[in-house]
């Protein structure tokens, strides 16, 4: 109906990316489809709840970080203009979405106010195009990895889907079931985990401004994260003039993957 060209990325992700081309009209047409889409799902979902205000509709665009500057504008006064103007909220995210040079860009409000707003973000985007090549955000698929404790199994959604919280809640869980096997050690129940799986090795490279919250305070996090996956994990000292850090992951190929997984997730 709005005769623009969509595309969805694949499904097996936690989100997935809708790519939106075509003359501005035509983009709007199908944006305006799109919020009222969302608006049906919010009155559809607040029928039964006792919920008394209503949500606002919210998307979340990607755009390519060379052209966040001129949608900011100098000393935030394009995006303050673009916020008064449609009554839309419009929030631009610090860091690049992960292993892309793309920043998400979020907005809220009715659908009308996304739709003015969405306009002004495409007038902005033509007239400063991207500079350089774009390194575009793919969604990570889930994988879930399994992580054994006190007999219990406990998978985790995929990398973007897991609040820290649960992480945690997960620990405590951990804790509370002595003993507390590692993967890879023999644990009644789990027949095919045995400890006599080959050991092997994995380097990883880390950026030193994140190496400590992969450490956490006195060494909490990186102890927390050897304990639940059974690896052996040592961090190289800082080396002179790199700006990043050498980490070693020891152990059967199972608990390197958890291992490498927690760190991420971190």
């Amino acid at each position: 109906q709005s005769g623009a060209r969509i595309n969805i990325s694949e499904g097996s992700c936690p989100e997935r990316i809708v790519t939106i081309t075509g003359p501005t009209d035509a983009i709007f047409k199908a944006f305006s489809m799109i919020a009222l889409k969302f608006e049906e799902d919010i009155n559809a979902s607040m029928t039964n709840s006792t919920v008394t205000s209503k949500p606002p509709v919210t998307l979340r665009l990607v755009v390519p970080a060379s052209q966040c500057g001129s949608l900011i504008g100098k000393g935030g006064s394009k995006i303050k203009e673009i916020r008064e103007s449609t009554g839309a909220q419009v929030q631009v995210a610090g860091d690049m979405l992960p292993n892309s040079t793309e920043r998400a860009v979020t907005i809220s409000g009715t659908p009308d106010a996304i739709i003015q707003c969405v306009k002004q973000i495409c007038v902005v985007m033509l007239e400063s195009p991207p500079k350089g090549a774009t390194i575009p955000y793919r969604p990570k698929p889930a994988s879930a990895p399994i992580i054994f404790a006190g007999g219990q199994a406990f998978t985790i959604p995929g990398q973007y889907a897991i609040p820290h919280p649960d992480l945690t809640k997960l620990h405590q869980l951990a804790m509370q079931h002595p003993p507390f096997t590692p993967l890879g050690q023999t644990t009644p129940g789990f027949p095919g985990l045995d400890a006599t799986t080959p050991t092997s090795s994995h380097e990883l490279t880390i950026p030193n401004d994140l190496i400590g919250c992969i450490i956490g305070r006195q060494g909490s996090k990186i102890n927390e994260i050897r304990q639940m996956s059974g690896a052996q994990i040592k961090i190289a000292n800082a080396t002179e003039g790199s700006a990043e850090r050498q980490v070693t992951i020891t152990g059967s190929p199972a608990n390197i993957s958890l291992a490498q997984y927690l760190i991420n997730a971190r």
